[in-house]
């Protein structure tokens, strides 16, 4: 159960658990300087950071079938509270049953490795399947909206998170460092730890604002420091867990910084176009799953083919 693991990606684990530790220390050391609203918040994100970390950790522990089970349902929640959050009716159901049948067949081409069936997939089945069940249904009141949000909300949480799945599939032989997950490892340690340094920066020095209108607490400042953290990591890291150099890393880093970014602003917009603070309720302190994986939508296709062109 342990051979997806390498040693660098055991130890990985263990610095992850040395960092939650520290934190917990930390906000213990300076809960006299933190304001009790702030201080409370706090406390609740990294308690909900511990069940994540082991949650993950768990499935990767349980081999691929438990990795690509547990990225499943982390689709499948996202999906839900995406579909939870737009406007559907009644007539709508026969869709939605097939947005969420998609989502088995889609992760049966990766257990397959079957990446051309995979890239092509959702495209042709919200295309062909959504529409023609949308048109048998008879009632084209509504058509767009439904067909067009299903479709959209599929390629974030479906396809987009589905090459999380996907690099765990990988040939584990052209990357012996860090073997069948260091690259699932990698890719989001980076994506949140960008996100995390994000917050803390912007929250400590942000004064100019991004995107105002459509997240307030997105500033110029939060993005480069973060940016630039992530930048000296994903260098820092890639010989040890990727088949990646150093060069190459910097430009990953690069990409995982600026996706991750545009993929929480672009949830943000959906969040603000419907009116509600965050995506969903299931993970304490932080909001719902989408509130989470928002890093991870764009940054996981872009940095599964980018490895992919460079080594596979």
């Amino acid at each position: 159960m342990f051979a997806m693991l390498t040693f660098n990606t055991k130890i990985a684990f263990l610095g992850i658990i040395a960092l939650l530790i520290f934190a917990k220390v930390g906000l213990i050391l300076l809960k006299t300087k933190i304001p009790v609203e702030d201080l409370k918040e706090m406390n609740l994100r990294l308690r909900t950071w511990w069940i994540m970390v082991a949650t993950f950790s768990t499935s990767l522990v349980l081999g691929r079938w438990g990795s690509l089970t547990f990225i499943a349902l982390i689709s499948f929640l996202a999906l839900k509270e995406y579909l939870s959050l737009i406007s559907t009716r009644p007539i709508d159901r026969q869709i939605l049953f097939l947005a969420y049948l998609s989502i088995p067949i889609q992760f049966f081409w990766i257990a397959l490795k079957q990446y051309q069936m995979f890239i092509v997939f959702i495209p042709l089945f919200a295309i062909l399947v959504l529409s023609i069940s949308m048109v048998m249904i008879g009632e084209p009141h509504g058509f767009l909206h439904t067909v067009g949000s299903v479709t959209w909300g599929l390629l974030i949480t479906v396809f987009g998170l589905g090459h999380l799945g996907f690099l765990i599939v990988l040939p584990a032989s052209v990357n012996p460092n860090g073997g069948a997950v260091g690259l699932l490892m990698y890719l989001i340690f980076l994506a949140q730890f960008s996100d995390v340094m994000q917050y803390i920066v912007g929250k400590s020095f942000g004064q100019h604002q991004v995107i105002q209108r459509v997240s307030k607490g997105k500033t110029w400042e939060g993005l480069i420091g973060g940016l630039a953290t992530t930048l000296i990591l994903s260098v820092l890291l890639a010989p040890g867990f990727t088949p990646m150099n150093h060069w190459e890393g910097f430009f990953a880093g690069l990409l995982i910084g600026f996706s991750g970014f545009f993929g929480d602003v672009t949830i943000s917009a959906l969040k603000r176009d419907l009116g509600v603070k965050d995506a969903g309720t299931l993970l304490p302190g932080h909001g719902g799953i989408l509130d989470r994986v928002d890093s991870l939508i764009l940054s996981a296709p872009l940095f599964f083919n980018f490895v992919y062109w460079l080594h596979f």
